[in-house]
């Protein structure tokens, strides 16, 4: 396993997690740091979406602790009741991240793509209109959809969408972004948009993680790449060490019939 990086933004430990099926993480530790692109591979009920619901507290911790930046999260198993500290905590914490998930049907389909992106500097943060439209628009150019400002989510394609649920999540400023398998319903033409602008957020200095099948994409444009099975971190690792020389025999495993990659032994 690589060395986990220093002064790191995010930190997780001992991150575990139970529904009544069974338990989905367990044991979970990882450092990211400021900036990083990193990307979770691994077989489908692996608990990589869950991690990313315990990271913006979707999805209460059952034991560990979860920081964000100055904003920590901790829980001694879940006996412990969240009380108004935790429950605050984990709102500071939502806060500091934003999320795109896997369908992109998510706007608000009577609203225009503009007004989906100013909706939540407006409702939460109390912002100005002038203010929030001027970064609605901002954002909409950042993310190449300056022309359908005015356009409604039903004329839109599924990776127009997504670049909008992008410019929507980056409207309330976070320090991460944490993206659920975010081409995984767009056509293969649609998905190389949805990548560009991850890449450009990543040249930016934007802190990400991306729950991915996308392994092209994971090799070349991620600074870690974390593999998950069974709800453990089994290897983590730059992306061509991991892709031509796992550690791991799982790893290798995945990597075998989920891409056909050759791997080195």
């Amino acid at each position: 396993m690589a060395n986990l990086p220093d002064e790191s933004l995010i930190v997780v430990k001992n991150l575990c997690k139970s529904f009544e099926d069974g338990e989905v993480l367990n044991n979970i530790s990882i450092n990211i740091k400021e900036g990083d692109l990193v990307s979770l591979i691994g077989p489908s009920g692996c608990g990589k979406s869950t991690f990313l619901r315990c990271l913006n507290c979707l999805e209460l911790l059952d034991s560990g602790c979860i920081r964000i930046g100055d904003v920590e999260l901790s829980r001694d198993g879940i006996e412990q009741r969240p009380d108004e500290n935790m429950l605050s905590a984990a709102h500071q914490m939502r806060s500091e991240v934003g999320m795109v998930f896997q369908g992109y049907n998510n706007l608000f389909p009577h609203k225009t793509v503009l007004q989906n992106v100013m909706l939540a500097p407006l409702v939460v943060k109390k912002m100005p209109a002038g203010e929030a439209r001027g970064i609605a628009l901002g954002l909409l150019k950042k993310v190449g959809l300056e022309g359908a400002a005015n356009k409604y989510p039903s004329t839109l394609s599924g990776g127009e969408s997504q670049r909008a649920a992008i410019a929507r999540a980056l409207a309330m400023n976070p320090r991460v972004m944490l993206y659920d398998e975010p081409t995984s319903a767009l056509d293969p033409e649609l998905v190389g948009e949805v990548l560009q602008v991850m890449k450009d957020l990543d040249s930016e200095g934007m802190t990400q993680i991306i729950v991915t099948h996308e392994m092209k994409f994971a090799r070349d444009a991620s600074d870690y790449i974390v593999f998950i099975d069974r709800g453990e971190i089994v290897e983590y690792d730059d992306g061509d060490i991991l892709f031509t020389n796992p550690r791991n025999s799982r790893t290798r495993e995945f990597l075998r019939h989920f891409t056909g990659t050759a791997v080195n032994y």
